[in-house]
């Protein structure tokens, strides 16, 4: 076989190689995804040449086969692109991909990362994991012929004539002995599911078509129906929940993006700081993290962003301050944002029912970025025992056109029923405007249903709403930053005070012992805090306003809102639970016949002048049941404190059957 030339590549230093397989060493594996972009590319540019009529007759399939041989330690990848000729082999090969070696080196020595993004330079790549690598290759031009490169990874080349007879180009490469893993099937499969599975070219390995082919993200919107984000979601995140909604993107102004995002299901566990969004590049996987790229707030989302428009061949921090990754970033958030007022106001109902996971990144997003907030403020929403009165017209209401959530259909339904839900749910402006009279600039709120039940349903029977602020980022994030935004508003929890409208005039106020003066309720605190004896219990009596004295508790634990919350951030900022605070109030509701009884049993200890004796026994049992079933209420007890309850109810009722 006739030598056409020998020579060395157009480099200045010999360290070339050494940097390429020692720096990028831990990701030697992206070496594939970078012949298979090549190739792909190479397939590109001869649909194009063919469309402007450079080449004759009827292009093949475009395709890419992988072939390996374990014996040999080869692994091909071959297609039937444009192909080189022996002086385009010297020109995209010998120089480097018109790179100066000084440059390469400079540019791409200090990370990995850098020369991974660049696909110009990927088929260098190849020497991360080959001993020798070979091409043979045949230009579509009309009398071209096939040439064969080889290069044993030194500067050294040789350049022959090539047995192939059909366009395209052919890379193989001879694994070191480190490198073989290469060779087997499954690890191939693998490196091609990762990287090139959305290339629109097939793959074939072992006479199989091993890729997917079709990017969902760089279809319409409009020829895609609901199923077929969820198969695409399912197909992305096997075995988890559904996603609640998406977003299609889709620009080519001032920067080219498209891609899917999808709002998942979320844990109390989230953690903001780490992206679940995969990047691509022209269809090409590129990483699993775009924490530069993605507004923080988001990074919860799930789905595919790609935009050859992203700077991959630069630090972390230089792509942070670019200005068209600041752009695209801004375009991101705004498109979000535009999605979910649009299934605000076209489907309230389906809205709410995402709600509980969306409302996270809502809530999360106003607080990190300003112009995010200003276009969601309205949109945020918030469960309410606030039930709106319904009446019903016999009028006919005309009938408006929206799109259902797939994209692919249409239906019609009044501005009523889409704009309104039978599902107790109100913004805070409509709260305050509906309250302002009444609760005077406060809002109550609840934080854990489980625990403030009993207090929630005080505030409502008495006509004032609460609404549930019960998200994990609500108490320690979002109301403090609530209290920021309205700062003549105030927010108290249902379980911090007793609201004015919640008491009555106390008829314990009256005196019940004309030789010390005592009222009854001087008298009931006096017994409490005798029984307890509990010195940072502050023990306060009021009467509760009730038609059914007994349907409301017979005692409360407040938690003044102030040194809660200090508790709560200093639990937050040690990274620890909350311990329930040793200073709280114990409010007894005097009007409750529980009370009431306890004070006559007292009272006849008392004439008997034996606080020891069975009645006073009795009455300290009675004192410590009230405050544990308030404790209990407050979710306060732990193992033994539940053991000494359940003691103390024995005793309890044995001392009741006694008398």
């Amino acid at each position: 076989m006739a030598v056409l030339e020998k020579g060395n590549i157009t480099i200045h230093t010999e360290n070339i190689f050494p940097i390429i397989k020692k720096s990028l060493y831990t990701d030697h594996e992206i070496f594939l995804r970078e012949l298979i972009s090549n190739s792909v590319d190479a397939i590109s540019k001869l649909k194009m040449a063919s469309l402007s009529g450079e080449v004759s007759g009827e292009l093949d399939e475009p395709e890419i086969k992988i072939t390996l041989d374990k014996t040999k330690k080869t692994i091909s990848v071959s297609d039937n692109g444009i192909g080189m000729t022996a002086d385009e082999v010297k020109k995209y090969i010998n120089q480097v991909a018109f790179s100066s070696a000084e440059d390469f080196i400079k540019q791409y020595e200090k990370s990995a990362n850098d020369l991974i993004g660049h696909f110009g330079l990927g088929f260098y790549s190849s020497f991360m994991v080959a001993a020798k690598v070979e091409i043979d290759t045949l230009s579509y031009k009309e009398g071209a012929e096939a040439v064969h490169w080889s290069c044993d990874g030194s500067p050294e080349f040789e350049l022959t004539e090539s047995e192939r007879k059909t366009r395209g180009t052919t890379i193989t490469l001879t694994l070191q002995d480190e490198e073989v893993e290469y060779a087997e099937p499954t690890r191939v499969k693998q490196l091609v599911k990762t990287y090139c599975d959305f290339m629109p070219v097939k793959i074939i390995l072992d006479g199989e078509v091993i890729n997917k082919q079709q990017a969902l993200w760089k279809q319409s919107s409009q020829n895609l129906t609901k199923d077929d984000y969820l198969e695409f979601y399912r197909y992305l995140y096997p075995f988890q929940e559904d996603p609640l909604l998406w977003v299609h993107l889709n620009t080519d102004y001032p920067f080219l993006l498209n891609g899917i995002l999808y709002f998942p299901k979320l844990k109390p566990d989230v953690d903001f700081s780490k992206g679940q969004i995969k990047l691509f590049c022209n269809q090409v996987f590129v990483s699993d993290h775009c924490e530069e790229i993605i507004p923080e707030f988001l990074m919860p989302l799930r789905g595919v962003i790609d935009s050859p428009d992203i700077p991959l061949n630069v630090s972390r921090s230089a792509l942070t301050n670019d200005r068209t990754v600041r752009r695209i970033a801004d375009f991101i958030a705004k498109k979000i944002g535009d999605r979910l007022k649009s299934l605000y106001n076209e489907d309230r109902d389906e809205y709410i029912r995402c709600w509980e996971d969306v409302g996270t990144f809502v809530k999360y997003g106003s607080l990190k970025n300003d112009k995010f907030k200003k276009q969601v403020e309205d949109l945020i929403i918030f469960r309410t025992t606030y039930q709106a009165a319904t009446t019903a017209s016999s009028e006919e209401t005309p009938k408006v056109e929206v799109q259902t959530d797939s994209g692919d259909a249409w239906e019609n339904v009044t501005p009523e029923e889409n704009k309104s839900s039978s599902k107790p749910y109100t913004t805070l402006k409509e709260y305050l405007d509906r309250n302002k009279e009444k609760q005077e600039n406060t809002v109550y709120y609840c934080s854990d249903p489980s625990t403030q039940g009993t207090y929630v349903e005080l505030y409502k029977n008495q006509g004032l709403e609460v609404i549930y602020m019960d998200s994990f980022i609500d108490a320690n994030y979002f109301i403090p930053f609530l209290e920021r935004e309205y700062s003549d508003v105030k927010f108290s929890r249902v379980d911090s005070e007793l609201d004015k409208n919640l008491v009555e005039d106390d008829k314990a106020q009256e005196i019940v012992d004309p030789k010390t003066n005592k009222t009854r309720s001087e008298l009931i605190k006096e017994i409490f805090e005798k029984a307890l004896n509990k010195p940072r219990v502050n023990i306060k009596t009021q009467a509760i306003k009730s038609d059914d004295p007994q349907g409301t508790p017979p005692a409360m634990v407040l938690l003044p809102e102030a040194m809660r919350r200090l508790q709560e951030m200093t639990a937050l900022m040690q990274e620890k639970t909350m311990a329930f605070p040793e200073d709280h109030i114990l409010t007894i509701n005097t009007s409750h016949p529980l009370i009431q009884n306890i004070v006559e049993l007292s009272q006849g200890s008392i004439i008997q002048g034996a606080g020891d004796s069975p009645s006073g026994e009795l009455v300290n049992l009675m004192c410590q049941h009230v405050y544990d079933l308030a404790l209990m209420a407050q979710k306060a007890f732990d193992a033994e404190g539940m053991k000494t309850f359940v003691e103390r109810s024995n005793q309890v009722l044995t001392k009741l059957t006694e008398k």
